[in-house]
């Protein structure tokens, strides 16, 4: 599923922007329907991998549900065409503000992270004499084996009710009135490409499920959330949905009359976006020659935040190969996209694409250094 780079149509460009791939964005969605399909698992794409509202509109175009985490991205996924009634609302700290818009909106479901915020939704929703649906968010304490900052179920997260407050939890939904207790929701961690992560949050949510299934309480829904990483080292590369959802099929003991729900986010926008720029200068360092480029990590900050990789590529050098540390323009010593990369020799206006940024990029570009952010172009409009 290669990406095809328009580099002539790239030309009369302002970079450095985010060029996106909708046949590859389609393949990838493609993908995902026919491999979840199989089993009827229910899909909610995770709205903050990428908000971007043409992305949005071709998911949208599948029937998949939302995932979100605040009010704003609820807000334009409803804009964007996905169902109220497909949303799940996510996250450790909802305002008083974001809980009242969702409960209007009538979004399918809150995914609650404390005792506390059970009670807050339940007062609301009483006062709109409403009754909401709602799913614990559980922390089963499984290492992702991923970056610490992409770490979410392990002791020390400060995401989910943990093991020892669930019978409380429990207790509280009994006598809350308001909420109707359909699902338990588990989420692990971010860019996870070890199988054996998965199956081992199998085997927990097969205890909390039958822990459950004791006290009388068989929820609906069981939501594994999201988690599924990319190859970053090979950017044309498909997410290993097959054996990602081969792996639940195989380990997950479904009760009769539940549905298995998931989050996935990164596995279906991340390759099908890359980030454009151009190289300003080659500079001869002391230990190094830079390629001094115009994106920064303004524009894209994973490598300076997590130490990520991203491949990089020379669009328009076909000249002999020469390494180089490639930076970008921002006053921080940590905005660097990769060192010792390997490129055709490069020169000022060449133009660089680093490749698989079309999750957690745009998305997270800011303004500092009072920077623009990046626009983005699509290849069926070039």
């Amino acid at each position: 599923m290669a990406v095809d780079f328009p580099v002539g149509k790239f030309a009369n460009l302002r970079t450095p922007f985010y060029y996106y791939d909708t046949d590859v964005l389609r393949k990838t969605l493609d993908t995902l329907r026919e491999e979840a399909g199989k089993y009827g698992y229910k899909i909610h794409y995770a709205v903050k991998a990428n908000f971007n509202p043409e992305i949005l509109k071709i998911i949208s175009s599948y029937g998949f549900g939302a995932d979100c985490v605040s009010w704003n991205e609820i807000e334009r996924a409803i804009e964007c065409g996905f169902s109220p009634e497909g949303i799940m609302f996510a996250g450790v700290g909802k305002s008083d503000y974001e809980i009242v818009n969702a409960l209007k909106a009538g979004i399918f479901c809150f995914n609650c992270e404390s005792i506390q915020e059970l009670e807050i939704i339940n007062s609301f929703a009483e006062k709109l004499r409403l009754k909401q649906n709602i799913a614990l968010r559980i922390n089963p304490q499984i290492d992702a084996h991923t970056h610490n900052y992409i770490t979410t179920g392990i002791e020390e997260s400060k995401f989910g009710i943990t093991m020892a407050e669930l019978e409380d939890a429990v207790e509280k939904l009994r006598r809350l009135k308001n909420l109707n207790f359909i699902g338990i929701h588990f989420h692990i961690g971010s860019q996870i490409t070890r199988m054996q992560v998965f199956k081992s949050l199998c085997s927990r949510i097969n205890e909390i499920s039958e822990w459950f299934s004791l006290r009388g309480l068989n929820p609906k829904i069981i939501n594994a959330g999201g988690g599924l990483g990319i190859d970053y080292y090979n950017p044309d590369s498909y997410p290993a949905f097959r054996d990602y959802f081969g792996v639940f099929n195989e380990l997950v003991k479904v009760y009769p009359g539940q549905e298995l729900h998931f989050e996935p986010g990164r596995s279906i926008t991340g390759q099908c976006g890359s980030l454009i720029s151009r190289v300003l200068y080659i500079k001869n360092g002391s230990n190094a020659k830079f390629a001094v480029i115009d994106a920064g990590m303004t524009d894209l900050i994973r490598p300076a935040l997590y130490q990520a990789y991203h491949k990089i590529e020379n669009l328009t050098s076909a000249l002999k190969p020469a390494r180089y540390d490639v930076v970008g323009p921002i006053c921080e010593s940590s905005d660097i996209f990769g060192k010792f990369v390997e490129l055709p020799e490069t020169c000022r206006g060449d133009i660089i694409a680093i490749r698989s940024a079309g999750a957690y990029g745009e998305a997270m570009a800011s303004r500092y250094n009072l920077r623009k952010l990046p626009e983005s172009f699509f290849s069926d409009e070039l």
